[in-house]
């Protein structure tokens, strides 16, 4: 059964939890947690969003993020820093 579709509220704040696959490591570097947050902030201004928190842990992270106006922003968002990292990550171990 597919999971449900996220509701999100314009200009309200959601606690997002992003996860390794099969809860594996996402991060096993400094440079893997600066590249991150490079993104995220880079992002972020791009898509209008406003982060109020984030905590990066080797194998999750938890964001507090106001998607703004537009309600699409936020998914764009998690795409956009979920699929950079994971190419980053990928070029290192390959």
């Amino acid at each position: 059964m597919p999971r449900m579709a996220r509701i999100v509220v314009p200009n309200t704040p959601h606690h997002i939890v992003q996860r390794g696959h099969n809860k594996q490591t996402v991060f096993s570097s400094c440079e893997d947690y600066q590249f991150y947050l490079e993104n995220l902030f880079e992002w972020k201004e791009k898509l209008h969003c406003t982060v109020y928190a984030w905590c990066l842990m080797t194998n999750h992270i938890h964001l507090i993020i106001n998607p703004g106006e537009d309600a699409e922003s936020l998914g764009k968002l998690m795409k956009r820093l979920a699929g950079k990292q994971t190419r980053f990550v990928n070029r290192l171990e390959n």
